[in-house]
C-alpha cells in the first residue's frame, strides 16, 4: 500500500474472553463455520463475494499481502520488490521454496500465467479491469494478443511488470485475489471446474466439497510461512439457516457464524453478558446500494434514476438492520479518502420523485423487478424499497434468490434493479479508486462483472485513469480532490441509490482465539483463517 496516498484506517474493536491470560497458541484443533448458502466458487480469478473472499485467500497467495490485523502491505510470494524511478517498472523477486498443493514448485511463469488468465476475456473474470495499467492490456482484452507484453520473466524467480502509466494503487492490485498464483496444469485439467477443485500455494488445501453440505480445508504442511496456520482443519457447513446456526453456536456445536447475527436476535445477543468478548464489531469500508440497469429502459433515463434516489426511505432501512449502519449519500464510505463531507445527496422526497418521473414520460409509473439475496434481513429490506417505489407509481416484483444467482443476474445484466445487501461493496483496498473501477467503471460493465448498473461514462473513465496516474507524493492531495469530483459527477448521473454504510458484527465461540482475526484487512473479510487457533489444544 502506498502509505503517502492512503489515510484511511479500518478501526476494529476485538475482544476475547480471557485473552489477557491466554497461553500462546498451539498448532492443532479444528473449527466449524456456518453459511446459509453454498459457496459459489473457489477460483481466485472468478470468486468475488464476501463469503468466498477470505476462503480463497486461505488457499492461494499473491505477490503481496497485508500484515495481519492491519492495512499495511508486505511481500508475500514476492520476497522483495523494486520500483523504477519513473514508477513504470516493478521487479519482484519470488520467495524460494514455495510449492503448490500438488507439490510443484512455484515459478515466475505461474505469476505471469495467473494474471493473464484474469485478463483473458475467455475467463470472464470480474477482476479483469483491475489490470488496465499493465502494458498490453488493451491488446489482450481486444483479442489482438494472447499475453500481456508488460509481464516478462527473465528467470524462474523474477517477475518484471511494466505499466503503461504510473498507478498509485498497483501494489494493492497485486495483493488481491485476481492476481493469486494458480498452476496452469491444474486449471487446464479441470477447466471450468477448477473453482471446485482449487489448487494453490496457500496455508490450507481443500480436501472435500460436498455440494449443499460442506467444504473442508486442511492444513498445508508445506506452507512457506512456518507456524501458520494453527488449525488442522476448517469445516464450512452450508445450508444452515442463520437462526439455527446461532442456536448451534450457543450449544457449542459451531465456532463462527459466517452470516450476520440474525436481526431478530441481534439486540438480545449483544446485551447478553454471556457473550462478552464473543461478538466482534468492525467498521468496514462498505456501502450498500441499489443498482439500476442504465442500458435498458426505463433506467436509461437519468430522470428516472434520480427519481428512484428520492423515493427510498433510507432511515427505515437502517431500522430494519437494528441500527447497524448509517445513511449513505454517495458511493464512498465516510472513512475513505475522497469522501465529500459537504455532499448531501438526494433527499427523501416522494413528491419530487413523482414529478421527475412525469418529466421523464412515466407519469403513470412502470413495472420492474428488484433482485435481492434471500438471507434475512435482505428480503425485508427489499420489501421496504418495494413499498417506497410503489408510493411513486413503480411496481417492483421482488426476486429474492440465493446469493450466487443474484450476482449472476447482476453480472449478466438481466436484473433491472438489484439490492446489494449481503453482496454489497467492501473495499478490496483502502483507496477511492476501488469503489470505481470494478463497480462503476466501464471495465466492470462486462458480462460477469460487478458493475451491475452497467454504467459506463467514458469521460469519467478518463478522469479516473488520470487520478490513478497521479502516483507521486506531491500529487496526493490533488488526486483525492479529483476523486471527490468524480463521485459527485457519478451521483449526478445516479446509476445507484447509495443506501447505507454498514457496521459489521461477527459472533464466535469461546473456544477459538486469535488477535485481529475478524475484519483484519481488505482481503481477509470476514475472517483471517490462518491466524485462528483453538484454545483447547493441549
Amino acid at each position: 500500500m502506498l502509505r503517502a496516498l492512503i489515510v484511511a484506517t479500518i478501526m476494529v474493536a476485538i475482544g476475547f474472553a480471557g485473552a489477557a491470560v491466554q497461553a500462546a497458541p498451539k498448532q492443532g484443533g479444528d473449527m466449524i463455520v456456518t453459511y446459509k448458502d453454498d459457496i459459489s466458487t473457489l477460483d481466485p480469478a472468478i470468486g468475488y463475494d464476501w463469503q468466498n473472499w477470505s476462503m480463497i485467500k486461505s488457499l492461494f497467495d499473491g505477490l503481496m499481502d497485508y500484515k495481519p490485523g492491519t492495512t499495511e502491505l508486505i511481500p508475500d510470494l514476492a520476497e522483495s520488490y523494486t520500483i523504477s524511478d519513473d514508477g513504470l517498472t516493478y521487479t519482484f523477486k519470488l520467495r524460494p521454496g514455495v510449492k503448490f498443493h500438488n507439490g510443484r514448485a512455484l515459478t515466475s511463469a505461474d505469476i505471469k500465467y495467473s494474471i493473464e488468465r484474469s485478463v483473458n476475456p475467455a475467463t470472464q473474470s470480474p477482476g479483469q479491469g483491475f489490470f488496465w495499467q499493465i502494458a498490453g492490456f488493451e491488446e489482450m482484452t481486444s483479442g489482438k494478443a494472447k499475453e500481456l507484453s508488460g509481464i516478462t520473466t527473465p528467470d524462474d524467480s523474477t517477475v518484471v511488470i511494466k505499466l503503461s502509466q504510473p498507478d498509485a494503487t498497483f501494489l494493492q492490485i497485486v495483493a488481491i485475489n485476481f492476481a493469486f498464483a494458480v498452476p496452469r496444469e491444474e486449471v487446464e485439467k479441470y477447466g471450468p471446474d477448477f473453482g471446485r477443485n482449487p489448487v494453490g500455494t496457500g496455508a490450507f488445501k481443500m480436501t472435500e466439497w460436498t455440494l449443499g453440505q460442506r467444504v473442508v480445508f486442511e492444513r498445508n504442511a508445506d506452507y512457506f510461512r512456518k507456524g501458520s496456520p494453527y488449525l488442522d482443519k476448517i469445516t464450512f457447513e452450508v445450508g444452515q439457516d442463520p437462526s439455527v446456526a446461532l442456536l448451534r453456536l450457543k450449544r457449542g456445536e459451531v465456532d463462527v457464524l459466517g452470516d450476520p447475527i440474525p436481526s431478530a436476535n441481534f439486540l438480545q445477543e449483544k446485551a447478553d453478558p454471556a457473550n462478552a468478548g464473543l461478538i466482534v464489531e468492525g467498521d468496514l469500508l462498505h456501502t450498500g446500494y441499489i443498482t439500476m440497469n442504465t442500458t435498458k429502459p426505463p433506467f436509461d433515463n437519468k430522470l428516472v434514476r434520480q427519481a428512484v434516489n428520492m423515493a427510498v426511505n433510507k432511515e427505515r432501512v437502517i431500522k430494519i438492520v437494528n441500527g447497524r449502519a448509517s445513511v449513505a449519500s454517495q458511493p464512498l464510505p465516510p472513512a475513505m479518502p475522497g469522501y465529500d463531507n459537504d455532499y448531501k445527496g438526494y433527499s427523501y422526497d416522494p413528491a419530487k420523485a413523482k414529478q421527475l418521473l412525469a418529466e421523464a414520460g412515466y407519469a403513470e409509473g412502470f413495472e420492474t423487478e428488484l433482485y435481492a439475496m434471500n438471507t434475512d434481513p435482505n428480503p425485508r429490506i427489499a420489501q421496504s424499497i418495494q413499498q417506497d417505489l410503489a408510493a411513486i407509481g413503480i411496481k417492483a416484483e421482488i426476486k429474492a434468490l440465493a446469493q450466487a444467482t443474484v450476482i449472476d443476474a447482476g453480472g449478466e445484466g438481466t436484473a433491472p434493479m438489484l439490492w446489494s445487501g449481503g453482496m454489497a461493496w467492501i473495499a478490496d483496498y483502502p483507496d477511492p479508486s476501488n469503489f470505481y473501477g470494478p463497480i462503476l467503471g466501464c471495465g466492470g460493465a462486462v458480462p460477469g462483472g460487478w458493475n451491475w448498473a452497467k454504467y459506463c461514462n467514458k469521460e469519467i473513465d478518463a478522469l479516473a485513469a488520470k487520478a490513478d496516474g497521479m502516483a507521486s507524493v506531491d500529487q496526493a492531495a490533488a488526486r483525492i480532490e479529483l476523486w471527490r469530483q468524480i463521485y459527485n459527477k457519478i451521483m449526478d448521473d445516479a446509476p445507484w441509490v447509495p443506501v447505507m454504510n454498514e457496521v459489521r458484527f461477527a459472533m464466535h465461540s469461546a473456544r477459538i482465539g486469535g488477535d485481529d482475526i475478524f475484519f483484519a484487512d481488505p482481503i481477509h473479510i470476514p475472517v483471517h483463517y490462518e491466524y485462528v487457533y483453538a484454545k483447547d489444544v493441549q
